[in-house]
């Protein structure tokens, strides 16, 4: 894994994301963008925030790049105001779902969408060769200004333009994971007539994620339960996902978020090509589901950047992750926690039914995930774990059309995940038990 990985370079903050590589990636990244360019940079609520923030801005900075900051943001927010305040590109200091020891530096150009994998690429090449990097006159160097306030209210005014009176007036938990979501999802969902308890609002970032929001959705379950809400709401620490409870305590993930979606695109016929793109990693039963309605679902590799891609080179309107990244291009060019539960409320209102009505449909095929944390970052599993190759042959092979087996690096954390899926729970859990049996014996030797 080289810099930036799937969602941008991402690190223990102040061990492998150093105040050093910040002003790195600051650096290269504004001689890309060239002097007099403008960046907008937020951050989540990550105490490692405003350390990085300070290296980012002197690396643009001494490239003569100007920088408006507006601090505490939602990571779909800031991709709206790139072009809202007329800056040439974007950086989000978050690693979003991780645990708060963590950060990350994703780079954003115009249109709110990530950098190309070779753009990024050309940043780290000059990373690692500081000596290409030169240093502007000093009546050249770029301007710092403050627009938190600004911003804020121009995201929000958007978003609530949206959906004004298409909402009913419905009782909702909402856990904003003492992260990004506190500064835009309360007020938001307040403007819209519901209401709301809100759990884990305290800005903390050394609590951000932990047991609470995306990741956790088992906490906002509990609450809709107890207080008798009609929907609970889990958003991640920078806010770009979204994993929902119905009524009856039923955890609704990014594969049944994308199917109530379809449904209302497809009544709207505002589903271009009847088509959804999703990862490798959604459930064969939303592929099934969607099938029985004349929906075709398009697959692409883990990230949402792959499925914002195929999304823009197929012109679809739908695409998401089944960890509850879910793009609706209409409004958004990337994942929007915010957008997609008013959505979703909103498709509530419509029909007049409990959200519980709206995912009946799918039969989600039993999945085993397992982690195996690695010494280090694994690029080629085949080569590197001897025997692995072959036993995922032989379980592809029993499980049929009927199941499958995904093996990968995480794109984001030095793990190997294997993914096994089928009708039959004991079966797909037999067949990871040994799979993960083999990588951890293949480690062991290795460190012999």
């Amino acid at each position: 894994m080289g810099l930036f990985g799937t969602d941008g370079a991402r690190g223990i903050a102040n061990q492998e994301l150093t105040v050093e590589l910040a002003m790195r990636i600051g650096q290269a990244s504004a001689a890309l963008l060239g002097p007099g360019s403008v960046v907008v940079m937020g951050r989540d609520t990550r105490i490692s925030g405003p350390m990085l923030e300070a290296a980012l801005t002197a690396g643009l900075t001494t490239e003569g790049v100007d920088v408006v900051m507006v601090g505490v943001i939602p990571t779909p927010a800031l991709a709206y105001l790139i072009d809202n305040l007329d800056a040439r590109a974007g950086v989000m200091i978050s690693a979003s779902h991780n645990p708060p020891e963590y950060n990350g530096i994703k780079l954003l150009d115009r249109g709110g969408r990530k950098w190309p994998t070779a753009r990024e690429d050309q940043v780290e090449q000059w990373v690692r060769d500081p000596a290409r990097l030169k240093r502007v006159a000093p009546e050249q160097v770029g301007t710092v200004t403050r627009a938190e306030t600004l911003a804020i209210d121009r995201y929000s005014d958007y978003v609530t333009s949206l959906f004004e009176g298409r909402i009913q007036p419905l009782k909702v938990i909402v856990d904003v994971a003492h992260g990004a979501a506190i500064t835009t999802a309360p007020p938001i969902l307040r403007a819209l007539g519901l209401s709301l308890v809100v759990l884990n609002q305290e800005p903390d970032g050394n609590q951000i994620n932990q047991h609470c929001g995306a990741t956790h959705p088992e906490v906002v379950k509990e609450a809709v339960l107890a207080y008798g809400a009609d929907i609970g709401l889990s958003f991640d620490g920078d806010a770009d996902r979204l994993i929902a409870v119905d009524e009856t305590g039923h955890i609704v993930d990014g594969d049944e978020i994308l199917y109530i979606l379809a449904q209302a695109l497809k009544a709207e016929h505002t589903l271009m090509g009847d088509t959804v793109v999703a990862t490798v990693m959604s459930n064969l039963g939303l592929e099934k589901a969607l099938a029985r309605t004349g929906i075709r679902l398009e697959r692409t590799p883990v990230g949402d950047r792959w499925v914002a891609a195929r999304m823009r080179d197929g012109e679809f309107m739908l695409g998401g992750e089944q960890s509850g990244h879910i793009i609706l291009r209409q409004w958004a060019e990337t994942g929007d926690g915010l957008l997609t539960a008013l959505a979703v409320l909103a498709e509530m209102s419509r029909q007049n039914r409990p959200l519980s009505a709206l995912v009946g449909e799918i039969e989600r095929y039993p999945q085993v995930l397992y982690n195996v944390r690695l010494p280090r970052p694994i690029a080629d599993w085949p080569r590197e774990i001897p025997g692995l190759i072959e036993m995922v042959a032989a379980a592809q092979t029993e499980l049929g059309e009927e199941g499958r087996v995904l093996i990968r690096p995480s794109g984001t954390e030095p793990l190997l995940r294997i993914m096994l899926e089928g009708r039959d729970a004991s079966q797909i859990g037999q067949w990871a038990d040994r799979m993960a049996t083999v990588v951890n014996e293949a480690l062991q030797s290795a460190k012999a």
